[in-house]
């Protein structure tokens, strides 16, 4: 005979698996409709010109868990004809976010390669017209190699700046029944001064966003912010 106790329990497992299937996204909303990120933002602006590098260490080879993440992996190095500056851009894009694929950070990254993190920390990044990014700031040695590095992540219309908040993103997300698409963009220039390589970054990124156009934005920043920049225009500068 199936007692009380018994009937209560099977009752809760019931419900918890109702709840789980009811929570389970389904609803896919890419901020990228049609075409690519590549197609989006410019190879060449301002002073700016640029040569696609190709995959570095390949993390997006055909058997990595990368190649599941990210459906599109663009990575240039640009450098500025007046200055001499060189930025390095990697923008990962991952068409499905979901609990088994997400966005890899940069700070779970690159100690997997061997360096060290030496500093990190928040950043608010001003990209124009009152747009503020949630980024992150790093400084990081490996050898005799020094990268000074500025990251966003993208899930959705989400930017989460950290681990903890991405999880709870994620979760927000999930009980509004949504599959998003995500973003990683990440900018580094080598060097000995992390100070003075981040403020080169900040510039170089508010160039490049201005330099997209802005019903394409969102792609980098989400919908909200992409909107407060919509008076910004592109550099004109040769």
């Amino acid at each position: 005979m199936i007692g009380r106790r018994e009937i209560m329990f099977g009752g809760a497992c019931l419900m918890a698996a109702a709840t789980a299937e009811w929570l389970k996204p389904r609803h896919h909303t890419p901020l990228l409709q049609g075409g690519k990120v590549a197609d989006a933002v410019p190879a060449a602006f301002g002073a700016w010109t640029s040569a696609d590098i190709g995959d570095p260490y390949a993390v997006n080879g055909e058997e990595t868990l990368s190649s599941k993440l990210y459906n599109e992996l663009i990575v240039r190095d640009y450098r500025n004809s007046r200055s001499g500056v060189e930025v390095l851009m990697l923008l990962a894009y991952g068409r499905r976010q979901s609990d088994e694929l997400q966005l890899h950070r940069p700070e779970v990254c690159y100690p997997a390669f061997g360096y060290s993190l030496v500093r990190n920390e928040p950043l608010s990044l001003a990209v124009g017209g009152g747009a503020v990014v949630p980024a992150r700031r790093l400084a990081a040695e490996g050898g005799d190699k020094r990268e000074n590095i500025i990251y966003w992540t993208r899930m959705g219309e989400h930017l989460p700046q950290d681990r903890g908040q991405q999880r709870v993103d994620r979760l927000a997300i999930a009980m509004s029944g949504i599959i998003p698409d995500g973003l990683l963009a990440r900018f580094s220039v080598a060097g000995d001064n992390p100070d003075q390589d981040w403020k080169k970054i900040e510039a170089f990124v508010a160039e490049l966003v201005a330099s997209v156009a802005p019903n394409r934005r969102k792609i980098l920043i989400g919908t909200r912010l992409a909107n407060l920049t919509n008076g910004v225009t592109k550099s004109t500068d040769a």
